[in-house]
């Protein structure tokens, strides 16, 4: 069961809601069901390592892109 981001376009609420199966979704502010799905980014956690092409991976403990003390 997974969580959608909308927005309702016509008061312009932005809301998260749980969906089960084909249920039809309305706006709780106007009750409206002129809405657009939002494009929703997912989180992680507890991952050791940092995700292929992630511009953060490199070195932690020197300006290198990798040595010894990073494997």
């Amino acid at each position: 069961m997974p969580i959608y981001e909308y927005r309702c376009r016509e008061c312009g609420e932005d809301f998260e809601i749980l969906v089960y199966g084909s249920r039809e979704i309305c706006c709780p502010k106007c009750s409206s069901k002129d809405l657009k799905k939002k494009l929703s980014a997912f989180g992680m956690s507890g991952v050791e390592k940092p995700f292929a092409g992630s511009s953060s991976a490199g070195c932690t403990s020197c300006s290198k892109g990798s040595c010894s003390s990073c494997k």
